[in-house]
Protein backbone atom coordinates (compact mmCIF):
# COMPACT_ATOMS: atom_id res chain seq x y z
CA UNK A 1 0.00 0.00 0.00
CA UNK A 2 1.52 3.31 -1.10
CA UNK A 3 0.24 6.09 1.19
CA UNK A 4 -0.07 9.28 -1.22
CA UNK A 5 -1.17 11.40 1.57
CA UNK A 6 -3.57 11.50 4.21
CA UNK A 7 -6.38 11.17 2.29
CA UNK A 8 -5.23 9.18 -0.30
CA UNK A 9 -3.87 5.23 -0.66
CA UNK A 10 -3.17 3.24 -3.93
CA UNK A 11 -2.67 -0.14 -3.90
CA UNK A 12 -1.38 -1.56 -6.89
CA UNK A 13 -3.79 0.26 -9.93
CA UNK A 14 -6.33 1.08 -7.34
CA UNK A 15 -6.71 4.45 -5.65
CA UNK A 16 -8.78 5.37 -3.07
CA UNK A 17 -9.54 8.92 -1.39
CA UNK A 18 -10.80 9.28 2.24
CA UNK A 19 -14.49 10.57 1.75
CA UNK A 20 -13.76 11.25 5.75
CA UNK A 21 -13.55 8.15 9.01
CA UNK A 22 -13.79 5.02 7.84
CA UNK A 23 -15.29 6.17 4.29
CA UNK A 24 -12.86 5.52 1.32
CA UNK A 25 -14.15 5.63 -2.46
CA UNK A 26 -12.59 4.29 -5.64
CA UNK A 27 -13.54 7.16 -8.32
CA UNK A 28 -14.98 6.53 -11.69
CA UNK A 29 -13.21 6.35 -14.15
CA UNK A 30 -12.79 4.27 -17.30
CA UNK A 31 -15.42 1.40 -17.70
CA UNK A 32 -16.21 1.99 -14.17
CA UNK A 33 -20.33 2.23 -14.48
CA UNK A 34 -20.19 3.94 -11.17
CA UNK A 35 -17.89 4.71 -8.32
CA UNK A 36 -17.28 2.54 -4.91
CA UNK A 37 -16.80 2.64 -1.49
CA UNK A 38 -14.95 0.98 1.24
CA UNK A 39 -16.00 0.89 4.47
CA UNK A 40 -13.15 0.26 6.87
CA UNK A 41 -10.76 1.78 9.57
CA UNK A 42 -6.82 1.85 8.80
CA UNK A 43 -6.36 -1.30 10.29
CA UNK A 44 -8.82 -3.46 8.22
CA UNK A 45 -8.05 -1.45 5.02
CA UNK A 46 -4.45 -2.79 5.15
CA UNK A 47 -6.43 -6.20 5.50
CA UNK A 48 -8.49 -5.89 2.74
CA UNK A 49 -5.91 -4.73 0.34
CA UNK A 50 -3.86 -8.26 1.09
CA UNK A 51 -5.67 -9.64 -1.76
CA UNK A 52 -8.02 -8.54 -5.10
CA UNK A 53 -11.04 -7.50 -2.89
CA UNK A 54 -10.42 -4.06 -4.27
CA UNK A 55 -9.98 -4.38 -7.90
CA UNK A 56 -13.15 -7.19 -7.29
CA UNK A 57 -15.30 -4.28 -6.32
CA UNK A 58 -13.86 -1.88 -8.80
CA UNK A 59 -14.91 -4.75 -11.30
CA UNK A 60 -18.17 -5.06 -10.45
CA UNK A 61 -18.85 -1.02 -10.98
CA UNK A 62 -18.81 -2.27 -14.72
CA UNK A 63 -22.00 -4.21 -14.50
CA UNK A 64 -24.54 -2.57 -16.67
CA UNK A 65 -27.42 -0.79 -14.80
CA UNK A 66 -25.46 0.21 -11.45
CA UNK A 67 -27.14 2.44 -9.33
CA UNK A 68 -25.00 4.84 -6.70
CA UNK A 69 -21.87 3.37 -5.57
CA UNK A 70 -20.80 -0.83 -5.28
CA UNK A 71 -19.67 -0.95 -1.28
CA UNK A 72 -17.45 -3.10 0.67
CA UNK A 73 -17.87 -3.77 3.81
CA UNK A 74 -15.49 -3.95 6.83
CA UNK A 75 -15.32 -7.82 6.50
CA UNK A 76 -14.28 -7.96 3.11
CA UNK A 77 -12.22 -10.47 1.67
CA UNK A 78 -11.61 -11.82 -1.96
CA UNK A 79 -14.36 -13.81 -3.42
CA UNK A 80 -15.84 -15.24 -6.67
CA UNK A 81 -16.40 -12.08 -9.10
CA UNK A 82 -17.64 -10.40 -6.49
CA UNK A 83 -15.26 -9.37 -2.79
CA UNK A 84 -17.38 -11.30 -0.14
CA UNK A 85 -18.97 -7.99 1.50
CA UNK A 86 -19.52 -6.97 -1.57
CA UNK A 87 -22.88 -5.19 -2.02
CA UNK A 88 -24.08 -3.76 -5.33
CA UNK A 89 -27.50 -2.42 -7.32
CA UNK A 90 -28.72 -2.64 -10.62
CA UNK A 91 -31.84 -1.16 -11.91
CA UNK A 92 -34.41 -4.01 -12.11
CA UNK A 93 -35.24 -2.70 -15.55
CA UNK A 94 -32.54 -1.95 -17.25
CA UNK A 95 -29.38 -3.31 -15.19
CA UNK A 96 -29.07 -7.03 -14.66
CA UNK A 97 -28.42 -9.89 -11.99
CA UNK A 98 -25.26 -11.58 -11.46
CA UNK A 99 -24.95 -14.92 -9.95
CA UNK A 100 -21.16 -14.22 -8.55
CA UNK A 101 -22.75 -11.05 -6.41
CA UNK A 102 -24.52 -13.77 -4.95
CA UNK A 103 -22.09 -16.78 -4.74
CA UNK A 104 -22.48 -19.83 -4.40
CA UNK A 105 -23.62 -21.02 -1.08
CA UNK A 106 -27.35 -19.33 -1.32
CA UNK A 107 -28.75 -17.72 1.07
CA UNK A 108 -25.86 -18.93 3.48
CA UNK A 109 -26.81 -17.18 6.37
CA UNK A 110 -27.62 -17.33 10.38
CA UNK A 111 -30.03 -17.49 12.62
CA UNK A 112 -29.74 -17.25 16.57
CA UNK A 113 -32.21 -18.55 19.19
CA UNK A 114 -32.60 -17.50 22.12
CA UNK A 115 -33.73 -19.60 25.64
CA UNK A 116 -34.41 -18.62 29.37
CA UNK A 117 -31.26 -20.66 30.64
CA UNK A 118 -28.18 -18.76 32.33
CA UNK A 119 -24.76 -19.96 32.08
CA UNK A 120 -25.04 -21.01 35.11
CA UNK A 121 -27.24 -23.60 34.17
CA UNK A 122 -25.01 -24.92 31.15
CA UNK A 123 -21.58 -24.85 33.22
CA UNK A 124 -20.09 -28.19 33.65
CA UNK A 125 -22.29 -29.60 31.24
CA UNK A 126 -20.63 -28.48 28.18
CA UNK A 127 -18.97 -31.52 27.13
CA UNK A 128 -22.09 -33.34 27.49
CA UNK A 129 -23.99 -30.36 25.29
CA UNK A 130 -21.49 -30.41 22.68
CA UNK A 131 -21.31 -34.14 22.41
CA UNK A 132 -25.36 -34.56 22.38
CA UNK A 133 -25.13 -31.80 19.44
CA UNK A 134 -22.40 -33.32 17.50
CA UNK A 135 -24.02 -37.00 17.19
CA UNK A 136 -27.35 -35.36 16.37
CA UNK A 137 -26.52 -32.20 13.61
CA UNK A 138 -25.59 -33.99 10.54
CA UNK A 139 -22.53 -32.48 9.70
CA UNK A 140 -19.48 -32.77 7.47
CA UNK A 141 -19.19 -32.81 3.60
CA UNK A 142 -21.09 -34.90 1.29
CA UNK A 143 -25.18 -36.34 2.13
CA UNK A 144 -26.97 -36.86 5.26
CA UNK A 145 -29.65 -34.83 6.83
CA UNK A 146 -32.37 -34.58 9.31
CA UNK A 147 -34.95 -35.63 6.78
CA UNK A 148 -34.60 -37.76 3.90
CA UNK A 149 -36.21 -35.88 0.45
CA UNK A 150 -38.05 -37.42 -1.86
CA UNK A 151 -39.30 -35.50 -5.41
CA UNK A 152 -42.37 -34.30 -3.37
CA UNK A 153 -40.82 -33.10 -0.44
CA UNK A 154 -38.01 -31.35 -1.98
CA UNK A 155 -40.49 -29.60 -4.58
CA UNK A 156 -42.42 -28.32 -1.71
CA UNK A 157 -39.84 -26.75 0.00
CA UNK A 158 -38.29 -25.26 -2.99
CA UNK A 159 -41.48 -23.42 -3.30
CA UNK A 160 -43.06 -22.86 0.18
CA UNK A 161 -39.78 -22.73 2.69
CA UNK A 162 -40.63 -23.05 6.52
CA UNK A 163 -44.48 -23.02 5.79
CA UNK A 164 -43.36 -26.33 4.72
CA UNK A 165 -41.71 -27.19 7.91
CA UNK A 166 -44.51 -25.95 9.97
CA UNK A 167 -47.06 -27.96 8.14
CA UNK A 168 -44.91 -31.03 8.87
CA UNK A 169 -44.19 -30.11 12.78
CA UNK A 170 -40.93 -28.78 12.13
CA UNK A 171 -41.33 -25.18 13.18
CA UNK A 172 -44.15 -23.06 15.05
CA UNK A 173 -45.72 -20.20 13.81
CA UNK A 174 -43.66 -17.64 16.12
CA UNK A 175 -40.24 -19.30 13.81
CA UNK A 176 -42.00 -18.26 10.77
CA UNK A 177 -42.94 -14.65 12.35
CA UNK A 178 -39.17 -13.67 13.35
CA UNK A 179 -37.24 -15.27 10.13
CA UNK A 180 -36.54 -12.79 7.42
CA UNK A 181 -39.74 -12.84 4.65
CA UNK A 182 -41.22 -14.95 6.90
CA UNK A 183 -39.17 -17.46 5.11
CA UNK A 184 -40.78 -18.02 2.26
CA UNK A 185 -39.48 -15.88 -1.18
CA UNK A 186 -43.09 -16.38 -3.12
CA UNK A 187 -40.85 -15.82 -6.27
CA UNK A 188 -39.38 -19.53 -6.16
CA UNK A 189 -39.22 -21.52 -8.99
CA UNK A 190 -38.91 -24.76 -8.27
CA UNK A 191 -38.99 -25.67 -12.53
CA UNK A 192 -36.13 -23.89 -12.64
CA UNK A 193 -33.87 -25.52 -10.37
CA UNK A 194 -32.22 -28.75 -12.22
CA UNK A 195 -32.75 -31.98 -11.23
CA UNK A 196 -29.09 -32.84 -10.48
CA UNK A 197 -29.02 -29.45 -8.12
CA UNK A 198 -32.28 -31.12 -6.52
CA UNK A 199 -30.54 -34.39 -6.64
CA UNK A 200 -27.85 -32.91 -4.61
CA UNK A 201 -30.34 -31.25 -1.82
CA UNK A 202 -32.37 -33.72 -0.96
CA UNK A 203 -30.12 -35.86 0.81
CA UNK A 204 -28.84 -33.05 2.62
CA UNK A 205 -31.86 -31.28 4.26
CA UNK A 206 -31.43 -30.30 7.71
CA UNK A 207 -27.63 -30.53 7.58
CA UNK A 208 -24.50 -28.00 8.75
CA UNK A 209 -22.34 -29.21 6.09
CA UNK A 210 -18.32 -28.17 6.31
CA UNK A 211 -16.20 -25.22 6.13
CA UNK A 212 -16.75 -21.95 7.94
CA UNK A 213 -20.65 -23.52 8.91
CA UNK A 214 -21.41 -24.30 12.57
CA UNK A 215 -23.46 -24.30 15.18
CA UNK A 216 -22.62 -22.78 18.39
CA UNK A 217 -23.91 -22.47 22.14
CA UNK A 218 -23.51 -18.47 22.93
CA UNK A 219 -24.04 -16.50 26.54
CA UNK A 220 -24.52 -13.12 26.35
CA UNK A 221 -21.69 -11.28 27.85
CA UNK A 222 -22.65 -7.67 27.12
CA UNK A 223 -25.55 -5.10 26.26
CA UNK A 224 -24.86 -1.96 24.59
CA UNK A 225 -28.70 -0.97 24.22
CA UNK A 226 -30.61 -2.08 26.42
CA UNK A 227 -34.04 -0.61 25.28
CA UNK A 228 -33.40 -2.65 21.72
CA UNK A 229 -31.93 -6.00 23.54
CA UNK A 230 -35.02 -5.93 25.64
CA UNK A 231 -37.31 -5.97 22.57
CA UNK A 232 -34.95 -8.86 20.93
CA UNK A 233 -35.71 -10.81 24.41
CA UNK A 234 -31.39 -10.71 25.07
CA UNK A 235 -29.91 -9.94 28.72
CA UNK A 236 -26.66 -10.89 29.95
CA UNK A 237 -25.43 -14.20 31.22
CA UNK A 238 -28.44 -15.71 28.77
CA UNK A 239 -27.99 -18.78 26.74
CA UNK A 240 -28.32 -18.02 22.85
CA UNK A 241 -27.96 -20.78 19.68
CA UNK A 242 -26.39 -19.54 17.04
CA UNK A 243 -26.99 -21.39 13.49
CA UNK A 244 -24.67 -21.21 10.43
CA UNK A 245 -25.15 -23.12 7.10
CA UNK A 246 -27.10 -22.85 3.54
CA UNK A 247 -28.26 -24.06 0.92
CA UNK A 248 -25.71 -26.80 0.82
CA UNK A 249 -25.14 -28.71 -2.74
CA UNK A 250 -28.05 -27.48 -4.41
CA UNK A 251 -27.59 -23.75 -4.03
CA UNK A 252 -23.88 -24.61 -5.42
CA UNK A 253 -25.13 -26.62 -8.11
CA UNK A 254 -27.56 -24.04 -9.31
CA UNK A 255 -24.89 -21.06 -9.12
CA UNK A 256 -22.81 -23.26 -11.54
CA UNK A 257 -25.71 -24.60 -13.53
CA UNK A 258 -26.55 -20.44 -14.44
CA UNK A 259 -23.13 -19.66 -14.55
CA UNK A 260 -22.37 -21.88 -17.69
CA UNK A 261 -26.29 -21.12 -19.35
CA UNK A 262 -25.23 -17.10 -19.11
CA UNK A 263 -21.80 -17.82 -20.20
CA UNK A 264 -23.37 -19.60 -23.07
CA UNK A 265 -26.09 -17.23 -23.81
CA UNK A 266 -25.03 -13.60 -23.01
CA UNK A 267 -21.53 -14.42 -24.02
CA UNK A 268 -21.73 -10.22 -25.77
CA UNK A 269 -21.87 -9.14 -22.28
CA UNK A 270 -19.49 -11.13 -21.14
CA UNK A 271 -17.05 -10.18 -23.28
CA UNK A 272 -17.31 -6.27 -21.90
CA UNK A 273 -16.90 -7.26 -18.36
CA UNK A 274 -13.14 -7.16 -16.73
CA UNK A 275 -13.85 -10.57 -15.23
CA UNK A 276 -15.65 -13.73 -16.88
CA UNK A 277 -16.70 -14.09 -13.13
CA UNK A 278 -18.85 -11.38 -13.27
CA UNK A 279 -21.12 -13.19 -15.78
CA UNK A 280 -24.35 -11.44 -15.46
CA UNK A 281 -28.06 -12.17 -17.10
CA UNK A 282 -29.88 -8.76 -18.28
CA UNK A 283 -32.61 -7.66 -16.74
CA UNK A 284 -35.88 -8.65 -18.11
CA UNK A 285 -34.19 -11.28 -20.14
CA UNK A 286 -35.62 -15.40 -19.47
CA UNK A 287 -32.15 -16.30 -18.09
CA UNK A 288 -32.38 -13.67 -15.59
CA UNK A 289 -35.87 -14.45 -14.49
CA UNK A 290 -35.17 -18.53 -14.47
CA UNK A 291 -32.42 -17.48 -12.24
CA UNK A 292 -33.95 -15.12 -10.02
CA UNK A 293 -36.39 -18.38 -9.39
CA UNK A 294 -34.07 -21.09 -9.17
CA UNK A 295 -31.96 -18.28 -6.68
CA UNK A 296 -35.19 -17.52 -4.48
CA UNK A 297 -35.75 -21.61 -4.44
CA UNK A 298 -32.47 -21.95 -2.55
CA UNK A 299 -33.07 -19.35 -0.36
CA UNK A 300 -36.61 -21.27 0.75
CA UNK A 301 -34.00 -24.79 0.97
CA UNK A 302 -31.71 -22.51 2.92
CA UNK A 303 -34.32 -21.33 5.27
CA UNK A 304 -35.55 -25.01 5.93
CA UNK A 305 -32.09 -26.28 6.65
CA UNK A 306 -31.86 -24.13 9.67
CA UNK A 307 -35.10 -24.41 10.62
CA UNK A 308 -34.70 -28.42 10.64
CA UNK A 309 -31.32 -27.82 12.69
CA UNK A 310 -33.18 -25.56 14.87
CA UNK A 311 -35.41 -27.72 15.60
CA UNK A 312 -33.48 -30.61 16.12
CA UNK A 313 -31.10 -28.46 18.57
CA UNK A 314 -34.30 -28.08 20.45
CA UNK A 315 -34.79 -32.06 20.78
CA UNK A 316 -31.05 -32.03 21.81
CA UNK A 317 -31.60 -29.55 24.75
CA UNK A 318 -35.06 -31.62 26.05
CA UNK A 319 -32.64 -34.43 26.60
CA UNK A 320 -29.58 -32.84 28.21
CA UNK A 321 -31.46 -30.33 30.47
CA UNK A 322 -34.64 -32.66 31.00
CA UNK A 323 -36.99 -30.06 30.25
CA UNK A 324 -39.76 -29.23 27.52
CA UNK A 325 -37.87 -26.60 25.04
CA UNK A 326 -40.97 -24.40 25.10
CA UNK A 327 -40.67 -24.19 29.04
CA UNK A 328 -36.85 -23.47 27.89
CA UNK A 329 -38.39 -20.33 26.00
CA UNK A 330 -36.08 -21.40 23.43
CA UNK A 331 -37.43 -19.00 20.69
CA UNK A 332 -35.86 -18.26 16.94
CA UNK A 333 -34.60 -14.34 17.68
CA UNK A 334 -34.46 -13.38 14.33
CA UNK A 335 -33.03 -15.56 11.04
CA UNK A 336 -30.93 -13.54 8.23
CA UNK A 337 -29.36 -14.08 5.11
CA UNK A 338 -26.15 -13.38 3.82
CA UNK A 339 -25.80 -14.75 0.42
CA UNK A 340 -28.79 -13.38 -1.60
CA UNK A 341 -29.89 -11.01 -4.39
CA UNK A 342 -32.94 -9.73 -3.92
CA UNK A 343 -35.93 -7.05 -6.04
CA UNK A 344 -36.03 -4.34 -3.69
CA UNK A 345 -37.47 -0.63 -3.84
CA UNK A 346 -34.83 1.94 -2.75
CA UNK A 347 -34.84 5.79 -3.53
CA UNK A 348 -31.68 6.55 -5.50
CA UNK A 349 -29.82 8.81 -7.97
CA UNK A 350 -31.79 9.20 -11.24
CA UNK A 351 -30.83 11.52 -13.74
CA UNK A 352 -33.16 14.18 -16.22
CA UNK A 353 -34.73 11.48 -17.50
CA UNK A 354 -36.01 9.96 -14.46
CA UNK A 355 -33.75 6.62 -15.02
CA UNK A 356 -31.14 5.76 -12.53
CA UNK A 357 -27.79 6.36 -12.57
CA UNK A 358 -24.65 6.53 -10.86
CA UNK A 359 -24.14 9.27 -8.18
CA UNK A 360 -22.31 12.13 -9.31
CA UNK A 361 -24.57 12.22 -12.48
CA UNK A 362 -27.72 12.84 -10.71
CA UNK A 363 -30.46 15.57 -10.62
CA UNK A 364 -32.30 14.15 -8.27
CA UNK A 365 -33.61 10.71 -6.28
CA UNK A 366 -36.87 8.97 -6.88
CA UNK A 367 -37.60 5.30 -5.77
CA UNK A 368 -36.59 2.27 -8.17
CA UNK A 369 -36.79 -1.22 -8.23
CA UNK A 370 -33.29 -2.81 -8.24
CA UNK A 371 -31.49 -6.22 -7.67
CA UNK A 372 -29.73 -5.91 -4.61
CA UNK A 373 -26.98 -7.96 -4.68
CA UNK A 374 -25.59 -8.49 -1.27
CA UNK A 375 -22.26 -10.86 -1.29
CA UNK A 376 -21.26 -12.20 2.36
CA UNK A 377 -23.17 -8.97 3.59
CA UNK A 378 -26.17 -9.31 5.61
CA UNK A 379 -29.54 -6.89 5.11
CA UNK A 380 -29.87 -4.27 7.57
CA UNK A 381 -33.04 -2.20 7.49
CA UNK A 382 -33.99 0.35 9.98
CA UNK A 383 -36.99 0.97 12.17
CA UNK A 384 -39.96 1.38 10.40
CA UNK A 385 -39.36 -0.18 7.27
CA UNK A 386 -41.88 -2.54 6.22
CA UNK A 387 -40.38 -5.92 5.80
CA UNK A 388 -38.74 -6.15 9.28
CA UNK A 389 -40.88 -8.53 11.51
CA UNK A 390 -43.67 -6.60 13.34
CA UNK A 391 -41.93 -7.81 16.51
CA UNK A 392 -39.49 -5.64 15.78
CA UNK A 393 -40.28 -3.05 13.35
CA UNK A 394 -40.15 -0.49 15.94
CA UNK A 395 -36.78 -0.77 17.15
CA UNK A 396 -34.88 -2.02 14.00
CA UNK A 397 -34.12 -5.48 12.22
CA UNK A 398 -31.82 -7.79 14.19
CA UNK A 399 -28.31 -8.62 12.28
CA UNK A 400 -26.28 -11.26 13.46
CA UNK A 401 -22.64 -11.35 12.42
CA UNK A 402 -20.93 -14.40 13.59
CA UNK A 403 -17.00 -13.46 14.85
CA UNK A 404 -14.78 -17.18 14.91
CA UNK A 405 -14.75 -19.83 17.53
CA UNK A 406 -12.41 -18.12 19.81
CA UNK A 407 -13.63 -14.62 19.87
CA UNK A 408 -17.00 -12.93 20.29
CA UNK A 409 -20.03 -12.84 18.25
CA UNK A 410 -22.91 -9.67 18.03
CA UNK A 411 -26.15 -8.73 17.54
CA UNK A 412 -26.65 -5.47 15.41
CA UNK A 413 -29.62 -3.66 14.72
CA UNK A 414 -30.53 -1.64 11.24
CA UNK A 415 -28.92 1.49 11.72
CA UNK A 416 -30.95 4.75 10.55
CA UNK A 417 -28.09 5.34 7.71
CA UNK A 418 -28.09 2.04 6.28
CA UNK A 419 -30.31 2.73 3.80
CA UNK A 420 -29.00 6.09 2.80
CA UNK A 421 -25.47 4.83 2.41
CA UNK A 422 -25.48 0.88 1.79
CA UNK A 423 -28.87 -0.23 0.56
CA UNK A 424 -29.27 -1.03 4.08
CA UNK A 425 -26.59 -3.72 4.58
CA UNK A 426 -23.77 -4.14 7.02
CA UNK A 427 -20.87 -6.84 7.18
CA UNK A 428 -21.73 -10.59 8.06
CA UNK A 429 -18.86 -11.41 9.81
CA UNK A 430 -15.45 -10.93 11.32
CA UNK A 431 -13.69 -11.85 7.15
CA UNK A 432 -10.81 -13.85 6.61
CA UNK A 433 -7.24 -12.50 6.27
CA UNK A 434 -5.67 -16.11 5.53
CA UNK A 435 -6.63 -18.78 2.90
CA UNK A 436 -7.88 -22.23 4.42
CA UNK A 437 -4.66 -23.71 2.55
CA UNK A 438 -2.28 -21.29 4.40
CA UNK A 439 -4.28 -21.75 7.66
CA UNK A 440 -3.93 -25.97 7.95
CA UNK A 441 -0.27 -25.16 7.10
CA UNK A 442 -0.30 -22.65 10.32
CA UNK A 443 -2.68 -24.35 12.81
CA UNK A 444 -2.86 -28.32 14.55
CA UNK A 445 -6.74 -28.14 14.40
CA UNK A 446 -6.16 -30.35 18.03
CA UNK A 447 -3.82 -28.02 19.37
CA UNK A 448 -6.48 -25.11 18.99
CA UNK A 449 -9.29 -26.96 20.03
CA UNK A 450 -7.13 -28.24 23.25
CA UNK A 451 -5.99 -24.24 23.56
CA UNK A 452 -9.91 -22.77 23.63
CA UNK A 453 -11.18 -25.51 26.29
CA UNK A 454 -8.26 -25.12 28.49
CA UNK A 455 -7.56 -21.71 28.28
CA UNK A 456 -11.43 -20.29 27.02
CA UNK A 457 -13.57 -22.77 28.71
CA UNK A 458 -14.70 -22.92 24.83
CA UNK A 459 -15.58 -26.65 23.84
CA UNK A 460 -15.34 -27.25 20.02
CA UNK A 461 -16.31 -30.84 18.15
CA UNK A 462 -15.63 -31.06 14.49
CA UNK A 463 -15.59 -34.14 12.29
CA UNK A 464 -11.66 -33.49 11.41
CA UNK A 465 -8.87 -31.38 13.02
CA UNK A 466 -8.69 -29.91 9.11
CA UNK A 467 -11.56 -28.46 9.69
CA UNK A 468 -11.19 -26.90 13.34
CA UNK A 469 -7.78 -25.16 11.84
CA UNK A 470 -9.15 -23.94 8.40
CA UNK A 471 -11.38 -22.13 10.64
CA UNK A 472 -9.01 -21.37 13.81
CA UNK A 473 -9.44 -17.72 15.66
CA UNK A 474 -6.32 -16.83 13.70
CA UNK A 475 -7.31 -16.49 10.45
CA UNK A 476 -10.22 -14.08 10.76
CA UNK A 477 -10.12 -10.36 11.07
CA UNK A 478 -11.26 -8.79 14.32
CA UNK A 479 -14.81 -8.94 14.19
CA UNK A 480 -14.99 -6.07 17.25
CA UNK A 481 -13.20 -3.44 14.82
CA UNK A 482 -15.52 -4.74 12.04
CA UNK A 483 -18.93 -3.99 14.49
CA UNK A 484 -17.28 -1.30 15.41
CA UNK A 485 -16.93 0.90 11.91
CA UNK A 486 -20.04 -0.64 11.38
CA UNK A 487 -21.73 1.40 14.41
CA UNK A 488 -19.85 4.70 14.24
CA UNK A 489 -21.28 4.46 10.47
CA UNK A 490 -24.91 3.85 11.89
CA UNK A 491 -25.51 1.29 9.15
CA UNK A 492 -25.80 -1.34 11.99
CA UNK A 493 -25.98 -0.40 15.89
CA UNK A 494 -24.20 -2.90 18.45
CA UNK A 495 -27.14 -4.16 20.48
CA UNK A 496 -25.62 -6.90 22.20
CA UNK A 497 -22.23 -9.15 22.33
CA UNK A 498 -22.35 -13.14 22.68
CA UNK A 499 -19.65 -15.32 23.11
CA UNK A 500 -18.75 -19.03 22.38
CA UNK A 501 -19.39 -22.06 25.41
CA UNK A 502 -19.56 -24.80 22.91
CA UNK A 503 -19.38 -25.25 19.11
CA UNK A 504 -19.92 -28.13 16.76
CA UNK A 505 -17.95 -28.22 12.80
CA UNK A 506 -18.23 -29.89 10.14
Amino acid sequence: MTHDGDDVRTLGDVRLERVRENVWEIPREGGMNAPARVFASEQLLEQIADDKTLQQLRNATHLPGVVGRAICMPDGHQGYGFPVGGVAATDAETGCISPGGIGYDINCGVRMMRTNLTYDDVEGREEELVESLFANVPSGLGGGGIVEGDRETIEAILARGVDWALEHGYAVPDDLAHCEDEGMRHDADPEAVSQKAKDRGKNQIGSLGSGNHFLEVQRVTDVYRPDVAEAFGLEPDQIVVLIHCGSRGLGHQICSDYLRRIEETHGDLLESLPDRELAAAPAGSALAEEYYGAMCAAINFAWVNRQLIMHRTRRVFERVFDRDWEAMEMELLYDVAHNIGKREVHEVPVDERGQPTAVGDAVDTAERELYVHRKGATRAFPAGRPEVPKAYRDVGQPIIIPGSMGAGSYVLRGGERSLELSFGSTAHGAGRTMSRTQAKNEFWGETVQDELRDQEKIYVKAQSGATVAEEAPGVYKDVDEVVRVSDELGIGDKVARTYPVCNIKG
